[in-house]
């Protein structure tokens, strides 16, 4: 039986990339190794940040058994590769206002949308914007159509 562990995201800034996510989910890591791999815990949802350059960096700290694959394990290609929008982290929020002015205040991220809507059987608020290394955040809630956004 497979179980839930948690996505990563392989990054090219550890630290920055820590930053970010600290301040969009407002809590700490739940627990972090070296500099190399961080988890956050989030409601059931395990995001977690993995040091694209942290094993070319430490070779010492590093033991590994079993063939080596390239498109697995080389952690700095993976990291400079470009997002290609594959994969989507989806957030929900109590009340999508507060939380769109709470996002673009902080200034995190880049690529920031308005709040928009879409209805494909069902009405869905939300609004999107990228991490420093250019994956997609889409973040969904309670939203009142006509809500004035300052």
């Amino acid at each position: 039986m497979i179980t839930y562990g948690t996505v990563y995201i392989i990054s090219l800034h550890f630290n920055k990339a820590l930053e970010f996510y600290r301040k969009l989910f407002e809590r700490d890591v739940i627990s972090q190794n070296k500099t190399r791999f961080a988890c956050f815990q989030i409601d059931g949802f395990g995001l977690a940040i993995m040091n694209g350059y942290y094993d070319v960096e430490h070779p010492e700290d590093i033991i590994r058994r079993g063939g080596e694959w390239s498109t697995y394990d080389d952690m700095v290609r993976i990291a400079k590769s470009r997002g290609s929008g594959k994969i989507v982290i989806n957030l929900c929020t109590d009340n999508l206002k507060n939380e769109y002015l709470r996002i673009k205040e902080l200034g995190l991220g880049s690529e920031l949308t308005d709040i928009r809507y879409i209805n494909a059987g069902q009405p869905y608020w939300y609004f999107c914007f990228k991490d420093i290394d250019e994956n997609i955040i889409e973040i969904t809630g309670n939203y009142e159509e006509g809500e004035e956004i300052h």
